[in-house]
């Protein structure tokens, strides 16, 4: 009975996450086109910091208690999970045109920000320190990033930096509706991502596996679910900029944002173990970079998504291997 249960809420759960996103998309694409702001500096902001919020949850949840290893694994893992899946399941939906401002600036700040990050945890190997951890000074300059990211962002709508691409045909709300929309729609993806996300952890506890295992797949994956629904659901409906803001957005995000509150809240201990995982996340935002200049430029083409997914499903092997 309890496994029906469990289920029958990871259904409603994924159903409330498609939905979610079709407003959420709907909602944004929406306000971009009434107040006259491109999808793409949507999808950085408004898009990213919705489906992030799982994340944001989580980890301040999982740092109060002491879960260090929890907190990192599951930026890292949403991370690759964002990267590697999102990008890889959008992609193979539609091939997604990328905006010369997000291939020379965004992509390479997201992987600017990974590679910090890393230096910034590993104390023992460039600094010398006795501990490697993530503290109040590293989330201060974390927190710094975060709001120069968003100083940018927001820089490039009021010069119109960005390409205002978006069809004819996008309906437009009034802006009860168009809040409705979004405010909804995240509600919608934040409440599915939990139903499915605690009940998998149900199924899988029932069938023994590991808390490690699950925190590194089931944990990730679920508080990714979110970005999830709404790229494919973008890619679907051909807002590639929503899609690709989405998944950059929410990287730094999880990196800035929220790893930066969480070490100023409580320092956390940092597990090297997890550089091997940092090393996938900065291969992974390396290769986004170098596949904007193959075959047809700024363009994620079909085969490189197929490229993505097999990368992706070849490291979850290796988790699993791993354990």
């Amino acid at each position: 009975m309890a496994l029906f249960l469990n289920t029958a809420f990871i259904i409603l759960g994924f159903i409330l996450l498609i939905k979610g996103a079709d407003f959420m998309v709907s909602g944004a694409s929406s306000f971009a086109k009434k107040f006259n702001v491109s999808e793409i500096a949507i999808g950085l902001t408004i898009v990213a910091m919705g489906t992030s919020a799982p994340e944001l949850v989580v980890n301040l949840v999982s740092g109060s208690q002491g879960l260090d290893d929890v907190v990192f694994g599951n930026l890292i893992g949403s991370n690759i999970f964002n990267l590697f899946l999102i990008l890889g399941i959008a992609g193979t939906i539609r091939p997604l045109i990328v905006q010369s401002e997000t291939v020379w600036k965004e992509i390479p700040f997201s992987m600017g920000v990974v590679i910090l990050l890393f230096i910034l945890v590993n104390d023992q190997f460039f600094f010398g320190q006795e501990f490697n951890s993530a503290g109040y000074i590293d989330g201060f300059i974390l927190l710094l990033l975060f709001v120069s990211f968003i100083y940018y962002v927001f820089y490039n709508v009021k010069n119109n930096n960005h390409i205002l691409d978006m069809p004819d045909e996008t309906k437009i709300y009034n802006h009860w509706v168009t809040l409705l929309m979004i405010l909804g729609g995240i509600t919608g993806l934040v409440l599915g991502g939990k139903l499915v996300v605690d009940n998998a952890v149900d199924i899988a506890r029932s069938f023994e596996l590991s808390e490690k295992l699950i925190g590194l797949t089931i944990l990730a994956a679920g508080t990714s679910l979110p970005e999830l629904a709404t790229s494919a659901v973008a890619a679907y409906r051909n807002r590639a900029d929503i899609a690709i803001g989405n998944v950059i957005g929410s990287n730094i995000f999880n990196l800035t944002f929220i790893l930066g509150i969480n070490s100023i809240v409580k320092p956390l201990n940092y597990n090297t173990q997890l550089n091997l995982d940092f090393y996938v996340l900065i291969g992974g935002s390396t290769l986004l970079f170098i596949f904007m200049f193959t075959l047809k430029n700024k363009k994620l083409d079909r085969w490189e998504a197929i490229l993505f997914l097999i990368s992706f499903f070849a490291y979850m092997t290796y988790i699993f291997i791993r354990k």
